[in-house]
């Protein structure tokens, strides 16, 4: 049966419609998932500025960020406690999200996560001897020992483990096994220095000033700039090395690039709030989860929830006990937790 021209290009047009409309429903549903995303940080950085022992009503937050008096009380606790705690939250909510979906990409590992690469266990032991040799107590003191410790561990790892990705998280788990004892070692001999560093190793957003982020800030900017260049690098690592060579990425220099980043993500984030557990586990899970695959998309989200999380997390901490307040590491380890088994008992656990 002959059919006219009009009807045939009817179903062309019918055809490219129906083929276009999965595409434009994918790019509307990720650009939702990133509008949310963005309004739930405005949220919740609101309400870590205005919840906590002492509740402040927003408007009272907003005149003390625009106009300041220094003889209102509220005014001062959002300037001198809440202000700097949520910037802290931000960068390291932003560092760990992004260092923990470089992670997952570059070892192919849905378990990976940043203390995968005894990033923790590095500052913990460079914070530690800040503590017992140097005698350094201020947060804008020890935060350099945390972040060279930090980076010190993963261009170890790196340097051993950067040929394969399954060497990558051997190496770093014997990393962790090896410094582990050599803090419990310290601690046993140094009072003080166990004193400090529990306080510490919980990982919480109190404690830490305005020049703490100050001082950190940049490093979390470069780490931010390497990960959007690198991520459309591991959406050609995730179809294999040898596939990734054909299409002509250099697959050595894109696992250098990402321990890099990895480096100052991590170890900024471990230096400004403490080795925060399994937050960079959950968020890029999340963020598949909503906007596919695609590492451009991933990181873009991810940078969003990384602080949601992390601020959430310190928000309910300081909501959940009447008079006092959990650490934020603690409530993020334990929102995480979760994730963790059910991507364990997952199908896909081979893979991301």
């Amino acid at each position: 049966m002959l059919t006219s021209p009009r009807e045939s290009s009817g179903e062309v047009t019918r055809s490219r419609t129906a083929g276009a409309d999965p595409v434009a429903r994918r790019a509307r549903r990720r650009a939702l998932a990133l509008v949310l995303a963005l309004v739930a940080l405005g949220l919740i950085a609101v309400a870590s500025l205005a919840l906590g022992v002492r509740d402040i009503a927003p408007a009272d937050v907003w005149n003390a960020l625009v106009a300041p008096d220094a003889a209102n009380q509220d005014h001062r606790v959002v300037l001198e406690q809440r202000l700097p705690r949520t910037l802290v939250g931000l960068a390291a909510g932003v560092a760990l999200g992004l260092a923990g979906t470089l992670v997952q990409g570059v070892t192919r590992n849905p378990i990976a996560d940043p203390g995968l690469l005894g990033l923790n266990s590095g500052a913990s032991l460079a914070v530690v001897c800040a503590f017992w040799l140097v005698g350094v107590t201020a947060p804008i003191g020890y935060v350099w020992f945390a972040f060279l410790g930090a980076a010190a561990a993963a261009l170890l790892v790196f340097s051993i483990g950067a040929a394969q990705p399954v060497r990558l998280a051997l190496v770093g788990a014997t990393v962790t096994a090896l410094i582990t004892p050599l803090i419990t070692l310290v601690l046993l001999r140094d009072a003080t220095a166990f004193n400090l560093y529990r306080f510490w190793v919980v990982g919480s957003l109190t404690g830490r000033g305005l020049d703490t982020v100050a001082t950190l800030w940049p490093f979390v900017v470069v780490g931010t700039i390497l990960a959007v260049v690198l991520a459309h690098r591991l959406n050609m690592l995730a179809l294999g090395d040898d596939v990734a060579r054909a299409l002509g990425q250099r697959v050595g220099t894109t696992r250098a690039m990402t321990g890099v980043a990895v480096v100052l993500l991590s170890g900024t984030a471990t230096a400004l709030a403490g080795p925060i557990a399994l937050v960079g586990l959950a968020v890029p899970h999340a963020a598949r989860r909503l906007v596919g695959t695609d590492y451009r998309w991933v990181m873009a989200l991810a940078a969003l929830l990384g602080p949601v999380m992390l601020l959430g997390a310190d928000v309910i901490g300081r909501l959940v006990l009447p008079h006092s307040e959990l650490e934020a590491g603690v409530v993020a380890a334990l929102l995480g937790a979760p994730v963790l088994v059910a991507v364990a008992r997952g199908r896909n656990v081979a893979g991301v």
